[in-house]
């Protein structure tokens, strides 16, 4: 996937376009408390290459712990688009799921990153 991908929530409410830094093989899971719990594969993006094009008023943020990492939301529909890293606040992870005319199914297996263990935790 080279260029821009659209990203949106299940009810269309809220739309991003992003580049996807390492493509979709680069895809990973993370077994942090939180990620676990959500299982959503993302994909990387550089900060600047991250676009809300519709819909800012439309999400909402979720932070914990450190309060590094922004975990962003469709307030109507719930659903996760995407997030600033905690291991990088420069770069985003973007839901898979929500990339148009994206089925993570398609890149299983799909490997998980260490979150238990992060790195700003040591």
């Amino acid at each position: 996937m080279n260029g821009h991908s659209k990203v949106t929530c299940h009810c269309g409410a809220v739309e991003l376009s992003v580049r996807l830094k390492d493509g979709l093989e680069a895809a990973r899971r993370c077994d942090c408390s939180y990620c676990r719990r959500r299982g959503t594969p993302t994909a990387s993006v550089d900060r600047e290459d991250l676009h809300i094009v519709k819909g800012a008023e439309n999400l909402t943020l979720y932070t914990f712990g450190t309060h590094t990492a922004k975990h962003y939301f469709c307030k109507t529909c719930g659903i996760y688009t995407h997030h600033q890293r905690r291991s990088d606040p420069d770069e985003y992870g973007v839901n898979m799921g929500c990339i148009e005319g994206v089925n993570p199914r398609d890149f299983e297996p799909i490997g998980w990153h260490d979150g238990v263990n992060h790195p700003s935790d040591t």
